[in-house]
């Protein structure tokens, strides 16, 4: 088996991307293929053609009229085309924010994944308070919110094909978050600790497989003492 990496990559989150990168290769058994997923690279090759502006030092997308908390916001959904592009031959591709710490082997997410589905991912019930999030970014609702921060794609599934450049550059990215072009009964639910939510979930008795620190990461001023910071800081040595 063998599985193609998209990590976001935002130029405010080059630590937490280095480090995420590093944490997933350090554990993963399987070959591994990993690519930034880079909204300026998406559009210099044509495909990402969504309008944005800056609104109060914010990078706002102008089809949803929202903000977008990172620059891939919206442009993790272009991952099926984008495997397509670079002749991926596996069957799967995994996107996942860069804020994530791997402490198991992606290959044990891979090996659950159901080859009758179309996508993967852990299916949370989140409705966060606090208004604001990470470097003063609004803490936005919407519906499946962070479903779709980390997303194992089924490439073979003919599903897929509505995610056409049409789609995914005429929607607002809320209708793509709530995943728009899917069926119910096209999504896996994966366990919580492929995609656990600092600050949000419940500490588990051992660290999840994927700390997810959507709040705000010990690479920000003011996040250093997160749950599992010390596990990222041991990471982040490591990588170095």
């Amino acid at each position: 088996m063998a599985l193609a990496v998209y990590v976001g990559w935002d130029p405010r989150e080059t630590e937490a991307y280095r480090v995420c990168v590093h944490s997933l290769r350090a554990h993963a058994r399987i070959p591994v293929t990993i690519r930034p997923l880079r909204l300026q690279a998406l559009r210099e090759a044509g495909l990402y053609s969504r309008p944005t502006t800056t609104r109060d030092g914010r990078l706002w997308d102008v089809i949803s009229d929202a903000p977008m908390s990172t620059e891939f916001a919206i442009s993790r959904f272009f991952v099926p085309l984008l495997a397509a592009r670079d002749e991926v031959v596996a069957d799967w591709a995994l996107f996942v924010d860069c804020d994530v710490l791997w402490t198991a082997d992606v290959g044990e997410l891979l090996a659950e994944a159901d080859p009758a589905r179309a996508l993967a991912c852990v299916q949370h019930l989140h409705a966060p308070v606090e208004t604001v999030k990470m470097d003063g970014q609004a803490q936005l609702l919407y519906a499946r919110k962070n479903w779709s921060s980390l997303m194992l794609f089924n490439l073979r599934h003919p599903a897929h094909a509505r995610l056409d450049l049409g789609l995914l550059n005429g929607v607002p990215g809320r209708d793509l978050h709530r995943f728009c072009w899917l069926g119910d009964e096209d999504i896996q639910p994966l366990a919580k600790d492929w995609n656990w939510l600092e600050g949000h979930d419940l500490m588990p008795p051992a660290p999840p497989r994927v700390i997810h620190f959507t709040r705000g990461g010990p690479w920000m001023p003011g996040w250093d003492r997160v749950a599992y910071a010390d596990l990222w800081r041991a990471a982040q040595a490591a990588a170095e």
